[in-house]
């Protein structure tokens, strides 16, 4: 049974109130995260969280405990019980146009369909015939089309069908696109407002955060770089990416959490007691930074 927390806030169950660390680079991040908010855990005791996304129909949170081999739901009264268990060691998690969640999977190394009805199918698993390595994370855009990355994470030890390199992928109509295959670690990945702009992070040096131009026929150009975050302080490596209404970016990686401007210019790191991975909005008013790190679940309010 996870350790629930002894405070009540906005429905959540909450176990520890954190003050809040804002290591602050540039004013500006203070329109966007309020000096006074607190970093509150949630929930702990886990292996190790990832994934995390809202549903804001069901106003509720999922998230993934890979090791655990478990996609847990944190309801609207504060309880968490398992969502899918076994997940085939899940990691990242999203919803498409029709409520459908959309897993990244690492043992079951592919990308698949869960329908709000409970059913399950493949969507992809393979390159010309060559298994993924293990998909990492996963996003859809309006349109339907799938980007994920596919680092070799959680790809079993004794496999021998390998793509020989780590990389970022867009699904659409059946087809599969292969989009850079000279990440060292692609990680986690989010949409520009417009769409025009897909981010990726790579995990381990360099610790980069790319960028992708998207044409309006939805072709990706190459990648230039975001941001350079090799030479920040603190544990982490750039992981979980998701971008505000405003194009702001919100990132895990050395040190915290990353805030940047639209134009790549680090406003500034939220500090968390654990070591974070991956991110999401939600609450009832999508002001609620939800962020899956290490053993726990904690979150922030945001303007």
């Amino acid at each position: 049974m996870k350790r629930l927390v002894l405070i009540l806030v906005s429905s959540f169950c909450l176990s520890s109130i954190y003050g809040q660390h804002l290591e602050i680079s540039d004013p500006a991040l203070l329109d966007l995260v309020d000096e006074e908010s607190l970093v509150i855990k949630v929930s702990d005791g886990f292996q190790f969280t990832e994934g995390p996304v809202w549903n804001d129909e069901g106003q509720y949170l999922l998230f993934s405990d890979i090791p655990a081999n478990t996609i847990y739901k944190v309801h609207p009264t504060g309880e968490i019980s398992p969502f899918r268990q076994p997940s085939n060691n899940a990691n990242g998690l999203t919803f498409d146009n029709e409520g459908n969640l959309i897993i990244a999977e690492h043992s079951g190394r592919k990308i698949s369909r869960l329908s709000p009805d409970g059913d399950y199918s493949t969507i992809v698993d393979n390159l010309k015939g060559t298994a993924f390595n293990s998909p990492n994370d996963v996003i859809v855009d309006s349109e339907g089309a799938i980007y994920f990355t596919d680092p070799p994470y959680g790809r079993p030890k004794d496999a021998s069908d390998t793509l020989g390199f780590n990389g970022v992928y867009k699904y659409h109509n059946g087809k599969t696109q292969l989009i850079d295959d000279t990440l060292y670690r692609p990680n986690g990945l989010a949409l520009s407002p417009d769409e025009r702009t897909l981010y990726v992070a790579n995990s381990g040096q360099p610790k980069l955060f790319m960028k992708y131009t998207i044409s309006k026929s939805g072709k990706v150009g190459k990648g230039k770089v975001f941001y350079n975050a090799s030479a920040l302080t603190g544990e982490g490596n750039p992981d979980g990416i998701k971008v505000d209404p405003l194009g702001n970016v919100f990132a895990t990686g050395p040190g915290g959490v990353l805030v940047f401007s639209p134009k790549g210019k680090l406003l500034g790191t939220i500090k968390f007691p654990e070591t974070p991975a991956n991110l999401t909005f939600g609450g009832a008013d999508n002001k609620t930074l939800f962020v899956t790190a290490r053993t726990g679940l904690y979150s922030i309010q945001i303007k």
